[in-house]
């Protein structure tokens, strides 16, 4: 046992095939004029092959699998190709959806996401946020529940309320306004309300019905401004026309 040992060390650090040589060249062979009987190792000193075999042959069995089923390669154990970096044809897709909501752009293009969301900007309530905004809709399955939305982007999935007295009696066309002047009164607030604009905290804009009963598909839109000293709105109409001016108390 302690010359097998020896053996195999130099074996494994053989550099030439004379190293190896030179480990079997004093062994018997078949000239040889005495030989040794063949032994055949007691049954349980083969377990350990057993319990090998048990062991490597799911392994190899799950690198077979794996190389029929994602495989590009001759041979399962061949790992030189990533099956992912291989060329596929698909162009990337680049979304540029609205972002910057208080701009001619960003507004006008809220409005278009909104069709094609739903087919058309009927709701409660619309509130415009520089980055999002909260859209609240009529529940089509139950005229006593308000679905919200939010978007980022994208509309997501909505969340449900029961309809309340501050909700628009009556849901109308939340689109029908001037974008473009609306967007030059949401750029004027802060000087309009006699805010420095460094001082602004936050400004947002809210579309909903009009409470004029001479025109009930009417829209008033309202710009509120806050900042650390107080904060105030502008109302006015869908052609620009001014309501109110609720200058910081």
């Amino acid at each position: 046992m302690e010359e097998h040992r020896q053996r195999i060390g130099t074996a494994t650090t053989a550099v030439t095939l004379g190293d190896l040589h030179s480990l079997v060249s004093d062994l018997q062979t078949d000239n040889a004029t005495v030989q040794l009987a063949t032994v055949h190792p007691p049954a349980k000193s083969r377990g350990w092959l057993f319990g090998l075999a048990a062991v490597l042959a799911p392994l190899l069995i799950g690198v077979a699998i794996g190389w029929g089923v994602y495989g590009n390669t001759s041979s399962p154990i061949d790992f030189t190709s990533d099956p992912g970096a291989e060329a596929d044809g698909i162009a990337p897709v680049v979304l540029t959806p609205p972002t910057q909501l208080h701009s001619l752009g960003g507004l006008t293009g809220l409005i278009e996401q909104t069709r094609k969301k739903f087919g058309n900007v009927v709701g409660y309530r619309l509130v415009i946020y520089p980055d999002y905004a909260v859209l609240d809709r009529p529940d089509p399955s139950d005229d006593r529940r308000v679905l919200s939305y939010s978007y980022r982007g994208g509309w997501g999935d909505p969340t449900s309320s029961a309809k309340s007295s501050a909700d628009g009696a009556v849901a109308v066309d939340l689109s029908k306004f001037d974008v473009a002047k609306t967007v030059g009164i949401l750029r004027g607030a802060p000087q309009t309300l006699r805010m420095k604009p460094a001082d602004v905290k936050t400004t947002y804009l809210v579309v909903e019905p009009a409470t004029d009963p001479t025109t009930p598909d009417a829209v008033t839109l309202s710009v509120y401004v806050s900042s650390d000293y107080g904060g105030g709105y502008i109302a006015f109409a869908g052609d620009g026309t001014i309501k109110r001016l609720n200058l910081p108390s």
